[in-house]
């Protein structure tokens, strides 16, 4: 099961950056590989969507933190860590879903058509 999105633009490693709208069918900005993605005839109009400059392959790396090195008691404690979304993150999802949404609701039935799941069957 798959969930349709709306392609944005081919970033330079080759990934595609794709989103929901996160509002629409809860995906967010995300690089995809072009492997796991299926082209359709339907059509968003994007040219009004302003997407950030600093929205790239290092925006969305993972930081990583610098390991302390664990005392003899604290060698077996797993604490875990959670991803928590960048104030700067939801700011442009915000302002990239905003205008998707406007030519999304442009088109009758659209909005539906984005929530849907997407099988092969």
């Amino acid at each position: 099961r798959g969930k349709r999105v709306v392609f944005l633009k081919q970033l330079k490693s080759g990934l595609l950056l794709v989103t929901g709208p996160y509002r629409v069918n809860g995906c967010p900005l995300r690089r995809v590989d072009q492997t796991y993605v299926i082209a359709t005839q339907t059509r968003v109009d994007i040219s009004k969507v302003n997407i950030p400059e600093r929205v790239d392959d290092a925006y969305f790396r993972r930081q990583t933190k610098a390991r302390k090195s664990k005392a003899e008691g604290e060698m077996f404690e797993e604490t875990q860590t959670t991803y928590k979304a960048s104030d700067e993150r939801k700011a442009d999802q915000k302002a990239v879903d905003a205008a998707i949404l406007e030519s999304v609701k442009k088109t009758p039935e659209l909005l539906y058509y984005l929530r849907a799941k997407f099988t092969l069957h």
